[in-house]
């Protein structure tokens, strides 16, 4: 098992959900949940990444993704399903669909997509806060007074570090998707 980010995989398909779980286990530690209340119980804000089955006796993938988001998680969920996407998925808070089956490749490029996603989302909201607070201090105090402020220094260092990250993301970013995925994730956090 890896010490890498959290997966819960869900899937009342016991085999299924632990041949996931054994396609992931060497990048991300994983845990597996072979229904509705058991994934509910398993869920802490150290999960980063669902895969969810949409249809499960007892309570549905759908009613697991509900309950996930309205309890606040800031985890991504991907509905791994042989539910064909309708129109109803509009409405959903899933960050990405699979239609089953899936095989290892698509599966574990799914989980490092959104995890990317996740890392790009955190990494733009702290750019954009602390280009926001240096631009503030700029138009209040002198140059002199901020080349000899060492707080402001390290601010300066932390957003041209964050301004090299973020760029670094945008060119690895191969795919319309990925941009797309990318930017969706801001805008729902707005």
């Amino acid at each position: 098992m890896s010490d890498g980010p959290e997966v819960l995989v869900v899937d009342d398909e016991a085999r299924l959900a632990d041949l996931f779980a054994a396609w992931l286990q060497d990048g991300w530690a994983v845990e597996t949940a072979y229904d509705g209340e058991e994934a509910l119980e398993s869920m802490a804000d150290s999960v980063e990444v669902v895969l969810l089955d949409r249809r499960m006796p007892g309570l549905s993938g759908d009613e697991v993704l509900e309950r996930i988001r309205e309890q606040g998680y800031d985890t991504r969920v991907v509905m791994v399903t042989a539910v064909d996407p309708d129109f109803d998925i509009i409405e959903m808070g899933f960050d990405d669909y699979l239609v089953k089956p899936v095989s290892k490749d698509e599966l574990v490029e799914m989980v490092e997509d959104v995890a990317d996603r996740s890392d790009y989302e955190s990494d733009i909201q702290e750019y954009y806060a602390l280009v926001s607070k240096k631009a503030l201090l700029e138009s209040e105090k002198a140059d002199r007074e901020l080349a000899d402020n060492e707080e402001y220094q390290e601010l300066h260092d932390r957003v041209a570090e964050l301004e090299q990250r973020v760029n670094e993301t945008v060119s690895g970013m191969s795919s319309h998707d990925d941009f797309v995925g990318a930017f969706q994730d801001l805008q729902s956090e707005n």
